[in-house]
């Protein structure tokens, strides 16, 4: 199956940690070329070093996908080194939970933009080179809040609630020229988006079936991209066993 994912050109937005950076590491044993995308430049060039003695070709980009000029860098930086594109892993993503009436304005402002303008930003931008091959596949990051209304994270909720709206949609309208629109929706997650950044206390969720990992994330992406062409795994939902939800 994974066969099928060698030599494929994937962009990840969000690829400097997490479910990012863990769907990069694995596509990259499955012979993929991967154009690593975040705002975090050093993180990218490590990610980036850690993949060559794979034999990987990477190319890292800084890239604030609110930034449609940063964007449009993205997809040209993409197609003067490899000259397709195949998989956008639209991944980049803000969690800013809490009371809505006590929340930060600026902080769910910028979660915004990023959740659902980079998601829609990105996506626009590689459309045109997908239709021209007549092939392609766009993977978004959503979240079980996507597909559930939950109370401690209103706001949050509503970016996937968008993106649902928008992979459903978007995917009705480009499944003639061969491009698949694909949403993957994971529960909680034990990596650095949910505060998690020490490896002891992300086993004990994991042991406590509390949270999943990133590497399960990038596992059901990698099942979702290595589908044949004729199949379209519109949406996943991934969730840990013990998740009440």
């Amino acid at each position: 199956m994974s066969n099928r994912l060698s030599s494929k050109v994937v962009i990840i937005t969000g690829a400097s940690s997490g479910i990012g950076a863990a769907t990069a590491r694995l596509l990259a044993t499955h012979g993929c070329r991967l154009v690593l995308a975040a705002r975090s430049t050093g993180k990218l060039e490590a990610l980036a070093a850690e993949l060559a003695p794979l034999g990987v070709e990477s190319l890292p980009v800084t890239c604030d996908v609110t930034q449609p000029a940063d964007v449009e860098r993205l997809v040209a930086a993409t197609l003067e080194r490899f000259g397709q594109i195949d998989v956008l892993f639209a991944n980049a993503g803000l969690y800013v939970p809490g009371d809505f009436a006590a929340s930060d304005v600026a902080a769910w402002t910028e979660m915004l933009r990023v959740n659902i303008d980079g998601v829609l930003l990105c996506a626009r931008a590689v459309l045109p080179q997908m239709q021209r091959q007549r092939s392609g596949d766009i993977l978004v990051t959503s979240s079980i809040s996507g597909h559930v209304d939950i109370h401690w994270e209103p706001i949050y909720s509503a970016t996937k609630h968008a993106v649902q709206t928008f992979v459903a949609a978007v995917r009705r309208q480009v499944a003639p020229d061969g491009i698949r629109v694909m949403s993957l929706a994971p529960g909680k997650v034990a990596n650095e988006l949910w505060g998690f950044f020490d490896a002891s206390a992300i086993a004990q969720e994991v042991a406590a079936r509390a949270s999943i990992t990133s590497e399960d994330v990038a596992n059901a992406a990698l099942y979702m991209l290595a589908q044949p062409a004729h199949v379209t795994v519109r949406d996943l939902v991934i969730l840990p066993a013990g998740q009440d939800i």
